[in-house]
């Protein structure tokens, strides 16, 4: 027998990770959807057209599963935010904050995101909210230290950064609670003109 037909180790664990990532969105519709309390593994596997039992193959149990969603949504966010304050060059504080925003707005649209908006981690055990919660405040002070580079520069009127930061991030993650993936606008043309009517607010 050929040795082809066997798979590899990096084969399997690549197998592997595409089936977890496919329980774990197929776990953040059904939270978006239906609610945390109102999702059990069975809808999960029912989704998947697997069984219960197979679900645990990859996740060790519901809040596991919200816990890895609410994180990859995080960390979606977290990359964004670090990858744009670590831009240099010519470009101001708005127009990078122009960038951020309009990737935020994406990252709502998507499956962990809305997952992040909708559920988020309060039904969490404590340990957990606080591992979280702390990723979000990073990515919330590179939101006011992008706001108050702007400030300096000039591009961005003066006002409370803090306030700026949360008024931006609360009318961008209200995105996921009335997107629709059938309806006609596509998440490119959503993020366009809501990051345009903020920007339009508070160019300097």
């Amino acid at each position: 027998m050929s040795a082809s037909l066997w798979k590899t180790p990096q084969q399997r664990k690549a197998e592997r990770a595409l089936k977890r990532e496919a329980v774990l969105r197929a776990a953040a519709r059904a939270f978006s959807e239906q609610g945390f309390h109102g999702t059990s593994l069975d809808d999960v596997a029912d989704r998947l057209k697997v069984s219960k039992p197979t679900i645990y193959h990859y996740v060790r149990s519901k809040d596991d599963i919200l816990c890895e969603c609410v994180r990859l949504g995080l960390e979606r966010l977290d990359a964004a935010s670090a990858a744009v304050a670590a831009e240099g060059g010519v470009a101001t504080g708005l127009d990078r904050l122009t960038v951020l925003w309009t990737e935020y707005a994406h990252i709502v649209t998507e499956d962990f995101g809305r997952c992040l908006i909708l559920v988020g981690e309060d039904p969490l055990p404590p340990a957990a909210r606080k591992e979280l919660r702390t990723l979000k405040s990073r990515i919330d002070r590179r939101f006011r230290s992008l706001v108050e580079t702007g400030i300096a520069d000039g591009s961005i009127r003066p006002c409370d950064p803090r306030m700026l930061a949360f008024a931006a991030a609360g009318a961008l993650s209200w995105i996921a609670r009335w997107y629709d993936p059938d309806g006609p606008l596509s998440p490119d043309q959503i993020a366009r003109e809501t990051v345009s009517f903020i920007v339009d607010g508070i160019r300097g």
